[in-house]
């Protein structure tokens, strides 16, 4: 319920007060009022957008016993949000307390490190870069379900239509491919995305997103902002209905799809050109 909307953003808890992803501040009491008498033991993160991860110390702070693991090079910007805040500023400018609420500090005695390759709570730790460095993804070795984050894309049910989500400044379409075959040797049962919910049609979906991202870097590259913009949304809205296609631009604003891919391309050219 992100703003009062369905579908937007989500958090899977996997039991016993085990959650993945926990949303921004904004909806961390509607998270809270959904686990009941459950109370949050531990924080997988799979990475540190305020739209995953937002309520990390603030969940921390009302629940003194919480624990949260992180990719380390997410980690320090729990322990000081500053610079995430500053970042994450520039693109939302006056919307930030809107959007996300407050993004408080999480103890850092609280805050694990993962690196890729560990058994953590059941739950295999693979790094899946591309949306982000210091992204991760997580498969349940009792479910089979891999929780994603934003590496298989966002979707807004019941309509298959996605997106895959590139806003700035971490783009790698490269890396990103290489994360959607990592997700798929896993052959996993189901895809639990952030953005939004649990889908069993896995091949399809990680073909959807694959899609999505070489095409969509491709308009990027090919036409202005205007027409990038002007393209997706319409085939956003062709492929669902209209409260569907608010809810996708809510999740993945088309703005910030063509800024990240307009700047993954910058900054190849001036890596190209510098060798």
């Amino acid at each position: 319920m992100h703003l009062g909307n369905d579908r937007v953003i989500c958090a899977h808890e996997l039991h016993d007060g085990l959650i993945v992803d926990p949303g921004p501040t904004s909806c961390v009491d509607t998270l809270i009022d959904a686990l009941g008498p459950v109370v949050p033991r531990a924080l997988m993160l799979t990475h540190i957008h305020l739209d995953h991860a937002g309520a990390a110390g603030t969940l921390a702070r009302r629940f003194p016993e919480l624990q949260i693991f992180v990719h380390e090079l997410g980690a320090p910007h729990l322990a000081d949000p500053t610079k995430l805040v500053e970042s994450a500023s520039r693109l939302y400018g006056d919307a930030m307390e809107r959007l996300w609420g407050d993004v408080e500090p999480v103890p850092e005695e609280r805050i694990h490190v993962l690196r890729g390759g560990e058994s953590v709570e059941g739950l295999l730790v693979a790094p899946t870069p591309g949306h982000a460095s210091h992204h991760v993804s997580y498969l349940s070795t009792d479910s089979g379900d891999a929780f994603v984050g934003d590496v298989a894309g966002v979707r807004v049910p019941p309509h298959e239509h996605t997106l895959a989500p590139t806003p700035p400044p971490e783009i790698d379409v490269e890396r990103w491919l290489d994360s959607l075959h990592t997700v798929a040797a896993w052959d996993p049962a189901a895809l639990c995305l952030t953005h939004f919910g649990r889908v069993t049609d896995v091949e399809d979906q990680l073909h959807r997103v694959r899609t999505s991202l070489l095409d969509n870097a491709d308009l990027a590259r090919g036409a202005g902002e205007e027409e990038f913009i002007r393209r997706l949304e319409a085939a956003g809205l062709e492929a669902t209905d209209e409260v569907a296609a608010e809810r996708l631009r809510q999740a993945a604003p088309t703005d910030q799809l063509y800024m990240g891919l307009e700047r993954y391309w910058r900054k190849r050219a001036e890596r190209e050109a510098a060798a």
